[in-house]
């Protein structure tokens, strides 16, 4: 039966421990990071192996493919596309921006669904305050709620017609931590009249989204003892205020601002309501301890899973990509020497 968890590989191809555990434990999907990527061949070589391992021909394969500092296939087989906050700077006015968004994510999609990958974990619909952590930064499509929403859902809308799965993040806000959860446990103080007016606006736009990612901070107003990943409280605040219907997923779980041992933090996020975990390292010994703490994925969790599947459209919105990357970097012109600067590197955005 397939487990409630998304894992990563170590290298270009999977080993044979890899393989063996992947047909042992049959995670739901998996994640691709820069470790992960060489050539266009040697991408679609290793999402085949992925879904052989599992015997599942059409098993999620996601990857952070934002732009900017997060952008996991990049030069010289793939465009280095620019950050969230780049289009606003490159467009005369928002719906200008938005149809930029929405090309520069459906050549994205196109890149993709190439080497056999079918969720990006894109939109960020993380709104900053002054003085947060640069962890967000320019990923952000803006500096407001209501931006960040309109150039989100171009965003999503791009990715679904080209055939690949959107997914929010990071819910219910990431753009008000002092911290980055990679590192810390932001505690974020707000009350919350003032996080649904900011932080959770985007998220309630977009909550027809077929896919979402929870964040690694407390939220005093909601729970001020767990991170909303591991928080009842949080989850249900994120099913019901936000209206958010799909599939959840926990943002990864080897980041520090979780504590205890893997199997404990899998378990408890799952407990709380997530739909699915992630363990994104590649690391052997650390996948066994998380599936030590993972059941199957059934009920209201595998309901939400199919759904969000069923949601890939087969045939993708029709795309000239050489016509359209020409029209999309022109469009952008100078602006993209903003999207320059260093990946995140290996950690989960």
């Amino acid at each position: 039966m397939t487990s409630a968890a998304i894992y990563g590989c170590a290298g270009h191809r999977l080993t044979e421990g890899e393989r063996a555990f992947f047909a042992q434990t049959r995670p739901w999907g998996f994640i691709l990071f820069r470790r992960n990527v060489d050539t266009p061949e040697q991408v679609r070589a290793l999402t085949d192996e992925l879904r052989a391992a599992i015997g599942d021909p059409e098993a999620p394969i996601l990857i952070d493919q934002e732009g900017g500092r997060v952008q996991r296939m990049g030069p010289p087989h793939w465009p280095k596309y620019p950050p969230g906050d780049a289009y606003l700077k490159a467009a005369d006015d928002p719906t200008q921006a938005r149809d930029l968004v929405r090309l520069g994510a459906r050549l994205m999609a196109h890149d993709l669904r190439e080497v056999g990958i079918n969720v990006d974990l894109l939109p960020v619909l993380d709104v900053p305050v002054p003085g947060a952590h640069d962890i967000i930064g320019d990923r952000a499509y803006g500096r407001d709620p209501q931006t960040v929403a309109l150039l989100g859902r171009a965003a999503a809308e791009g990715l679904l017609a080209g055939g690949v799965l959107p997914c929010i993040k990071h819910m219910p806000g990431h753009g008000r931590a002092f911290a980055d959860t990679h590192k810390d446990l932001p505690t974020v103080h707000a009350d919350l009249e003032t996080l649904d007016a900011w932080d959770f606006a985007p998220f309630k736009a977009l909550s027809d989204m077929p896919i979402g990612m929870t964040a690694h901070i407390v939220f005093t107003a909601i729970d001020p003892k767990r991170p909303a990943t591991q928080s009842k409280k949080a989850i249900k605040l994120i099913r019901e205020r936000l209206g958010f219907g799909g599939l959840l997923l926990s943002d990864d779980l080897v980041m520090n601002a979780l504590s205890g041992s893997l199997t404990q933090r899998a378990h408890k996020a799952l407990k709380a309501g997530c739909d699915i975990v992630i363990h994104w390292n590649g690391d052997l010994d650390e996948m066994r301890q998380v599936a030590e703490g993972v059941g199957p994925l059934k009920g209201g969790a595998r309901r939400r899973a199919e759904a969000a599947m069923a949601r890939i459209v087969r045939v993708p919105e029709p795309l000239d990509p050489v016509a359209a990357h020409d029209r999309f970097f022109r469009a952008m012109g100078a602006r993209l020497d903003a999207a320059k600067g260093p990946d995140v590197g290996e950690a989960q955005a």
